[in-house]
């Protein structure tokens, strides 16, 4: 028997209302009184696309890097900003 998406019955959930774990808020992705998520939200306000994505990624592995991953997420950071400028570089040729 086939089901398609639209004939399941999902129930709307209530994010704020379920306690957060360790694995859905873990502490490296606050500082201070600032989670992560509301930074990451307000740096890529206008941005949209691939530019959106590497600039957010670029911002949490820099954000958390002294709580979790060091030097490894240093790396990840510098990966996605090598790929904003690669796209950047990539833009300036085509004009």
């Amino acid at each position: 028997m086939k089901i398609h998406w639209h004939e399941l019955r999902l129930q709307p959930i209530n994010l704020w209302s379920l306690k957060m774990g360790d694995n859905t808020n873990p502490s490296h992705y606050k500082q201070g009184a600032v989670e992560c998520i509301d930074a990451l939200e307000a740096a890529t306000i206008r941005l949209t696309g691939i530019e959106a994505v590497c600039t957010a990624n670029a911002i949490k592995y820099l954000w958390r890097h002294r709580e979790k991953s060091g030097a490894e997420d240093l790396k990840k950071c510098l990966w996605y900003v090598n790929k904003l400028i690669s796209i950047y570089d990539k833009e300036r040729a085509e004009k």
